[in-house]
């Protein structure tokens, strides 16, 4: 949903949500001193890691290094956008928010949300009460589908009837173009709308929020609907875009968030008898491959995801895309092939919970072990050197692709890529040194295309090509420095100083992009005659990872309990001017040498220097000195 929301609204939410209210729905405070601490629902904390802070409205998790506001808490636990974040606290707080477009149009948001409730209704009392829903009942009994799941996931049916779902809206319902906008009809030849799902068992597809946008149909054969397509989804539409919806996510975050695991299935059967079995962390996909989007999706409430593949050859052999994933996303992904040919909900259905259980114990592998074990099937690794060298070369092309290690890369990051390599040298019988020099010339041939690229022989010990290891990469740009954290410390504690920070100090010299864009964000703010403090610049930003920074510096500089910030501003000023001057005395230095100066110019680089070596020694030149040397 988009809003035209201004400042002022968003303030008047914010004022109205009292931050230790909204995260006490989501997690037990209690009192510490003069905040709040709990459990951290992001970690597996045992000591209380979230602290809340009710004066400055505002809650850190430094273990995670994450914080903010209200809204980048419904953020975060929720899994939504700052918009939708900003839509549900307004809804709390019954500030009516202004649609960006015209309550009813086909593209308002908030009425398509309300047609496809509407429709979602429909469909679901269809297949509870009508009589030509029988065979639809039917089917999810011998699936094995209690009613209590048809109501909890609010299963549906579609007659098989070309207007059946049209003639229903024509009694105070959406309107046709409304309908068609959803994807609930479509066009036929002669261009009359029909419904896209008829003759089909409907499994409503949610988002997040528990907002339905979608439908899955599973055509019945009994039906007389004779589409070639046994399941079909709804379109890409204004709400539902199925690579970045997961089916039964609303259902299974809670059980995700503690069990720190998310189980990823093909079919929506599959999940809903999961969750009847007791597997409540279980989503599907719909009806494509895991991709990069659910990925990110699954990573807003755990960092791991067991992926339980059905036991065909399709399933088995789907090695390289997991691959990529594990190495692209940094994520746990663990693998699981069923045994039998079974899907989930078949093998729920024969054997049981426990034995399922059994099974993801004993046959969950890291997509790196299922890759290596799919593509070395029937491979003589010792035997066999030019298909084992193939296979490694396949593997470590994969590898890197993975984000670069920076200098401000995570520790568990690192150790997994240098886990990796280590594992592929073993598997594959080769000195790891060659596995490293491989993956360093192939990142480097994507970087400039035309080098010549390396293999790595299993066995023989050699590197055909590429480049040495080591070689020296210059730290990234926006480290935050003690020099920088301190001054931005002192800006979001005592915003009076900034006229003389911004007399002083400009904007280039914040190296780190966050911290850049404070200061500027706070310029703005002063010259509009609006004092930037803490509570104003949490307004004026989006983004979580600027509102967790601006927590951080606003916790860090009231732990250093500046009364008088007139002596520490005038000291990172001066250590400002010093680094400034060291970094020209190269500069000034090799000037002079050249003796292509005149007097005038020699002296004032000659003070330049004096001014700098005084500057390292605590002496500031006096200004009637610097006046008299260059007159």
């Amino acid at each position: 949903m988009s809003f035209g929301a201004s400042q002022d609204t968003k303030e008047l939410v914010r004022q109205a949500i009292d931050i230790v209210d909204l995260v006490g729905k989501y997690c037990q405070l209690r009192r510490q001193g003069r905040g709040y601490v709990a459990l951290c629902p992001w970690h597996d904390d045992t000591r209380p890691s979230l602290q809340v802070n009710p004066e400055r409205q505002s809650w850190k998790c430094w273990v995670c290094d994450i914080g903010g506001d209200v809204f980048s808490f419904v953020m975060k636990i929720e899994g939504v956008s700052f918009p939708e974040a900003l839509a549900m606290l307004a809804d709390q707080a019954g500030i009516p928010l202004r649609p960006a477009r015209g309550p009813g149009a086909p593209q308002d948001k908030r009425a398509l949300y309300q047609a496809m409730a509407w429709a979602e209704a429909q469909y679901h009392q269809c297949l509870l009460r009508e009589p030509e829903a029988e065979p639809a009942r039917r089917y999810l009994a011998e699936r094995g589908i209690t009613p209590e799941s048809i109501e909890k996931f609010r299963l549906g049916f579609s007659p098989n009837r070309w207007d059946w779902i049209l003639r229903r809206a024509q009694s105070g319902g959406p309107s046709t173009r409304m309908l068609e906008t959803i994807g609930l009809l479509a066009q036929g030849m002669e261009g009359k709308a029909y419904d896209r799902f008829r003759g089909r068992v409907l499994f409503p597809i949610r988002d997040v929020q528990g907002r339905p946008v979608g439908l899955g149909g599973r055509v019945l054969p009994e039906s007389g609907n004779t589409s070639p397509a046994k399941y079909i989804n709804s379109p890409e539409t204004p709400l539902f875009t199925k690579n970045r919806l997961l089916y039964g996510l609303d259902q299974a975050r809670d059980a995700i968030r503690k069990s720190r695991t998310a189980m990823v299935m093909e079919g929506y059967t599959d999940v809903i008898v999961a969750h009847q079995f007791g597997f409540e962390n279980a989503v599907a996909v719909l009806g494509t491959a895991l991709g990069s989007e659910h990925i990110r999706l699954l990573k807003r409430f755990t960092d791991q995801i067991l992926l339980v593949l059905d036991g065909d050859e399709a399933g088995r052999r789907r090695a390289k895309e997991i691959l990529e994933l594990f190495v692209a996303q940094n994520v746990d992904l663990r693998v699981v092939v069923l045994p039998d040919d079974l899907d989930p909900c078949d093998f729920l259905l024969a054997h049981g919970a426990e034995a399922f259980r059994e099974v993801l114990a004993s046959r969950a592998a890291d997509a790196l072990d299922h890759a290596i074990r799919i593509w070395t099937e029937g491979v003589d690794l010792a035997a066999d050197i030019h298909r084992s060298s193939e296979v490694l070369d396949r593997l470590v092309t994969i590898v890197a692709k993975a984000p670069r290690l920076r200098d401000d890369t995570k520790t568990e990051f690192r150790f997994r890529e240098e886990r990796v390599l280590q594992r592929l040298a073993t598997s594959f019988r080769v000195p790891e040194q060659d596995v490293r020099h491989r993956l360093t010339a192939l990142r480097r041939a994507e970087r400039e295309p035309g080098l010549p690229k390396a293999t790595v022989a299993p066995g023989d010990g050699t590197r055909q090509a590429g480049a040495p290891d080591g070689a020296a990469r210059k730290p990234p740009r926006g480290k935050l420095d003690p020099w920088q954290r301190a001054l931005m410390e002192l800006l979001v504690r005592h915003p009076e100083c900034l006229a003389a920070i911004r007399a002083a100090i400009p904007p280039q010299a914040f190296e780190h992009e966050y911290c850049r864009e404070i200061y500027l964000t706070s310029c703005r703010l002063a010259d509009a005659g609006v004092l930037p403090g803490f509570d104003r610049l949490l307004l004026e930003f989006d983004d979580p990872a600027v509102k967790n920074l601006l927590v951080e510096l606003d916790e860090g500089g009231a732990a250093k309990e500046v009364t008088d910030p007139e002596p520490v501003l005038e000291e990172l000023i001066r250590s400002y001017r010093t680094r400034e001057l060291n970094r020209q005395h190269p500069v000034i230095t090799g000037v002079l040498r050249e003796g292509r100066l005149d007097e005038r110019q020699e002296t004032d680089l000659l003070l330049q220097l004096l001014e700098q070596e005084r500057a390292r020694r605590g002496i500031s030149l006096p200004t009637e000195g610097r006046d008299h040397a260059s007159g």
